[in-house]
This record gives C-alpha cells, structure tokens and sequence, in this order.
C-alpha cells in the first residue's frame, strides 16, 4: 500500500509545517547543548521524536516510519560503524605494540609545536584520509593520532572536526560532485569546477581559523609563514585538480602537497617559541622542553615500519576506492579482467541488497515517482574492511600475539558500544526524516527566499549535512530542488550546486554522525554535547562565509562561474 509525502501537513501552510519539521532537530540541540544528555540518550529519543512528528503530523504510516528508521540503522552500523570499530581498533594496535612512540617521536623531530602538528595531522593528513574514504575515518584516525601526541582529547576532537571542512565536498574519491549529476543532469566537471572556484577561498582559510582558535591572534602570527604554505598549498592544488582533472582527485592531490610543502618548509624554518597548551607548560618548568622520548634517534627504517600501519591503510583504501576494483569488491564488476572476475564473484557472494519490507517502493516522492529503499550491506566492499584488513598485516608487522590482536579487537568493540548506538540511531533520525517529508519542507522554505536565495543555497546544502551526516546526501537530498529554485529567481543552476556541496561542508562538524564519531575515537563517549558546544559557532560563522561568497559570485563576482 503506497503513501505519498505532504510537504505541507498543516493547513497546507509551508510556514506552519516548517515549523513542524524543525522539531526533532531543535529537539536535539536541545537535549544535546542545553540539557547535556548522554549521547546515545539523545540518539534514541531524537528517534523517537521524529517518528511521533512523522506519524502524527506528516501522516505517515507508523510501520513505513518504523521501517525507514531500521533503514537508517542498519547504514549507521554499515559502512559507518564499522570504519570507527576498524580505525580504533588499528590505532589501539599501534599503541599495544609500542609503534605509536616512534611515531609521535618522528612528528616531534618535525615539530613539538602544537600548532604545526594540527597542520600536519588534522589538516594535511585528515584531507587525504577524507579524500580517499571518507565516512567517519579522517576525523577518527587524525584525532586519535593527535590524542596519542598528547592533545586534549576534546581539543583533538573539534579541531579535526573544523579541519575537515577544506575537504569533504570532494571526500571519498567525489562521489559528492558525481552524485549530483544523476538527479540533476549537470555534468559533474561543471559542478567540480563551480566548487573548486568556491571552496578553495575556505581551504587557504582554515589552517590561520584553526590555529586562531587554538591560540588567539598573537601566537598565530608566529607561526603565519607555515599556516600560508599549509592552507595555500592545499587550496592552489584544489583549485586546479577541480578544473582540469575533475572531482575524483582533488582532495588526495590537495592534501599530499600540502602535507609535503609543510613536511619540507619545516625542515628550513622553525618558530621563535614553542607552542604548548597550558597544562603541558606547567610540566615544561620542571622537565625541559626536548624531552627524552624527543631526543631518542629512530632510524629511518624504524620510523617507515612504525608508521607502515597508516601507510597500509592509505594504501588499502585508496585500491578500495579505484575504478574498476571498487566495483568488484561490490560485484559489479562487468569487465574481461581475471582476477577482478574472481574478486567479483567473491563480492557477490558478500554483498547483500535487501527490499526494506513494507517501504521499498511504497512513498511516493515530490517528482510523483516511489521511492526505492533497501538494506544494503556490502561486507567485502566496506571502506571500514579495507581498514580491518590493514589491521590484520599490521598484526604481522608489529609481531603481536593472536591473544593481543583479539583483545585489542574485544576493548574496541566494548569502548564504542554505546557510540555506535548513537551513530545508529541519528542515522535512523535521518532517514525518517528524509522519508516523511521533513527535509524536503524545509528545503521548500529556503527556497521560497526569492532574490536573497543565492545567499541562502548554502544553508540548504548545510542543513542537509546537518541532518545527513553526509555531503553526499545532503547533494542528493536538495540538488534538484536547489537548480528548479535557481531557475525561478534567475541564479545560474550550476552555482546553486555548488553553493549547496560548499555549504553542506560546514555542517559536517555538528552532524549528529560526526560528533557521535570524534568523541568515541578520542574516549570522550558521552561529552557530546561539549564538543557539540564547541564546534556550532564556528559551523556557523563559516557557513556565513560560504552564504556571501555564493551571493557575491550570483553579482559582482559572476565572472568566476564556469
């Protein structure tokens, strides 16, 4: 029995139903910010919340809202939950085998400067780990590393969350960009070239806001020379891969250069002084600032094989993530080759596309057609099993006992029970959400903002992250509405996409999914909300910036659309 979505359920009044949609998300900040639930706690009951709204206001059938909400679930546990369970786990490794020493020496004998080492890891090596996978693991693997180099775990959290904003319009190989085409029928190269003549201006940005955030103004300028080879590097290369190469690449591309610049400009140049938080300050008056573990000469190979782990993932994910073994590991491979024939054949036998009972094809979307939902779980092709399996040769490498290597795997799994309940549960909240009609209502009221809409696109694109978790969502979610938009108020459809990915990456760092996932990989599980109190400021601020830089390029700077 099919259902179709109302968008406006309350005296057919787009205000008064907007109203209505934004309930669960207030809801939300409000559990989250003000009353300062558990997270998992806030997960269930958001839930629960949207699915009232759903049934009770949207109209929508209590078991196909019950059924989209177990649709979500099983996507917030794959492929989401299992790169967290899979990153953790390796980075706890590194720790048990005494490897991760040796890497926080090598960082230490580039720089022991705070500042520089959120460049390093949170910037340059976040970027590349959201270029090639995406979902969760830059923000999971670079904090961890930054924890383990003694930052403030909260601190390690919010910034590898604000640092993520340079790349995730381009995060996991493009599929944002390319996504958009589909629904859309603007070719994915304009879309990338638009993005790449907005994002770029955030990317030279961030590494100074980083840094100003850590430190305030005075001991940013100390250290202004590396924050511009950082961020100037990175958004030149971004800027040029998104228009001549295409969307695949510039976020890899972006982050390597830019890692190698500043690994290379620090060889040259040093700070006049050292950078510390104050807690570490007290302990430099009693012990100097070259500690022993500073001082301690690793050789080369030491330092290669202590960091192999990392390499083996990047390594790893990165085949994951290219044409055409990504297609295999899913089997959908349709090519002559042997070995991707074989590799195809062992991804179907592990991927699995399930009808959601009672909802696949069963809502009938704004375009008039149903809507297709079903559980996909795909086992082999799971970026978060490329990371197991880095693991599993890092086992070798490190020499670790079986019993380690499965205790290690069992402390994983018990420290991110109750994050990953969070995780499922947003997930869940999204779906609803998207099912019912909800986001698409609010999209409606952005959208009826007339000549100011070019100002106000990227807070679609934002909210959608917000609510999605995902810039590739959030792309799917409005892209259509945002070009049937442009055309009406006479915007160029093409930079209304562009406006929509640039914006969603500003709400990456309140997502709901992210804040879920940086506090379970930094051991902070049930401090969201101060992470979450932490990073909304700047989300907004930054999305400010995307919002006037979209509706400058709509007037004065109108030469700059491709």
């Amino acid at each position: 029995m099919t259902w179709t979505q109302n968008f406006t359920p309350i005296t057919d009044n787009l205000v008064l139903s907007s109203l209505a949609a934004l309930i669960p998300i207030l809801y939300f900040f409000w559990a989250l910010t003000i009353k300062r639930m558990k997270g998992y706690i806030v997960g269930i009951t958001t839930l629960l919340v949207a699915l009232a709204v759903a049934v009770l206001i949207y109209g929508m059938p209590a078991g196909k809202a019950v059924m989209s909400a177990s649709q979500g679930a099983v996507y917030g546990l794959l492929p989401i939950g299992w790169i967290i369970i899979t990153s953790v786990f390796l980075y706890k490794m590194t720790v048990k085998s005494g490897q991760f020493n040796i890497i926080r020496s090598s960082v230490l004998s580039l720089t022991e400067d705070r500042r520089l080492q959120a460049l390093l890891v949170a910037f340059s090596f976040g970027a590349f780990l959201e270029g090639a996978a995406g979902f969760g693991a830059p923000v999971a693997i670079s904090a961890a590393l930054l924890v383990g180099l003694g930052f403030n775990p909260l601190y390690a959290a919010g910034i590898c969350l604000i640092a993520n904003t340079a790349p995730v319009a381009f995060g996991a190989v493009g599929i944002p960009i390319i996504a958009m085409e589909g629904p859309t029928g603007i070719a994915a190269m304009e879309i990338s070239k638009m993005v790449g003549r907005q994002l770029p201006f955030l990317s030279a940005f961030i590494p100074l806001y980083l840094i100003l955030i850590m430190t305030g103004w005075k001991r940013s300028l100390e250290v202004l020379p590396a924050i511009l080879v950082s961020g100037f590097s990175f958004a030149i290369t971004q800027y040029l891969s998104s228009n001549f190469l295409g969307p695949e690449l510039p976020d890899i591309l972006s982050a390597l250069v830019s890692l190698f610049a500043l690994a290379i400009f620090l060889k040259f140049w040093k700070p006049k002084t050292i950078f510390r938080f104050a807690s570490e300050e007290t302990a430099a008056a009693v012990e100097p600032l070259s500690t022993a573990e500073a001082e301690t000469k690793y050789t080369k190979w030491q330092i290669f094989h202590a960091w192999s782990p990392f390499l083996l993932l990047t390594l790893f994910i990165t085949i994951w993530g290219m044409n055409p073994i990504k297609p295999a590991l899913s089997g959908h491979y349709e090519g002559n080759n042997v070995l991707l024939g074989g590799i195809n054949e062992i991804g179907k036998l592990l991927t699995f596309q399930i009808e959601v009972p009672g909802l696949h094809n069963e809502i009938i979307g704004s375009n008039g057609l149903p809507i297709a939902a079903f559980y996909k779980i795909e086992l082999l092709g799971a970026a978060g099993t490329a990371i197991l399996l880095a693991a599993i040769v890092t086992k070798f490498i490190a020499h670790m006992t079986a019993k380690d290597f499965y205790s290690t795997f069992v402390e994983a799994m018990k420290e991110l029970a109750k994050p990953i309940l969070m995780i499922s549960t947003v997930v869940a909240f999204a779906y609803v959400t998207n099912a019912s009609g909800m986001s698409t209502t609010l999209g409606m009221t952005l959208a009826k903002s007339g000549d100011l809409f070019p100002f106000f696109a990227p807070v679609l694109g934002w909210l959608g992250v917000f609510i999605t978790g995902s810039d590739t969502s959030a792309n799917l979610l409005f892209g259509s509405l945002q070009k049937v938009t442009a055309l009406k108020v006479g915007m160029e459809p093409v930079l209304a996409l562009a406006a929509n990915s640039s914006g969603g990456v500003t709400g990456k760092m309140i997502s709901p999914q992210s804040i879920a996932i940086a506090c379970a990989a930094v051991g902070l599980a049930g401090r969201e909300s101060e992470l979450l109190r932490f990073t909304l400021k700047h989300s907004i601020f930054l999305l400010l910036l995307v919002c006037v830089i979209t509706f400058l390029q709509n007037g004065v700077l109108s030469w700059m659309i491709p």
